[in-house]
């Protein structure tokens, strides 16, 4: 399961997304829209800024916008930002590998092999998952609901 910071990034990103030609969002924004403490929301877009996903402004008309084109921002870049490795197993970790202590030999392994194949496949999906996928499923559930 991924952690309520996680969540709330992908929905500010999702928001800050919507909004992007209208210059930078304040936070106090974002968060009413999206039910996000403020505070809370703060930390999280000062991380994303520091990861190069946004930018800020100071001052009148200041605000958080995207740096990145919503196309260039995935799901699997941000879970990984706040909630560290996707796999289940660290032997499988592509960013964070460790070898499990209990293994006798990871060529043979039954059970890494088994998760690898849910790592790979879950991070083909997440990293298919942009902003800009997001937004274009939104509108196409939205018209099917009608």
């Amino acid at each position: 399961m991924i952690s309520r910071k996680t969540k709330y990034a992908i929905n500010a990103l999702i928001h800050l997304t919507k909004r992007k030609d209208e210059g930078p969002i304040l936070i106090s924004e974002i968060a009413e829209a999206e039910s996000i403490p403020q505070k809370f929301l703060e930390s999280i877009l000062l991380d994303l800024k520091k990861a190069a996903i946004l930018a800020s402004k100071k001052g009148k008309g200041g605000g958080y916008y995207l740096l990145k084109d919503p196309k260039e921002v995935n799901l699997a870049d941000v879970m990984r930002l706040f909630d560290g490795p996707i796999a289940l197993l660290p032997c499988v970790s592509y960013l964070y590998y460790e070898r499990c202590d209990e293994c006798k030999d990871e060529e043979t392994c039954g059970q890494r092999d088994v998760f690898l194949e849910v790592r790979n496949k879950t991070v083909e999906m997440l990293k298919k998952a942009t902003l800009t996928e997001i937004i274009k499923r939104e509108h196409k559930l939205s018209k099917e609901k009608k």
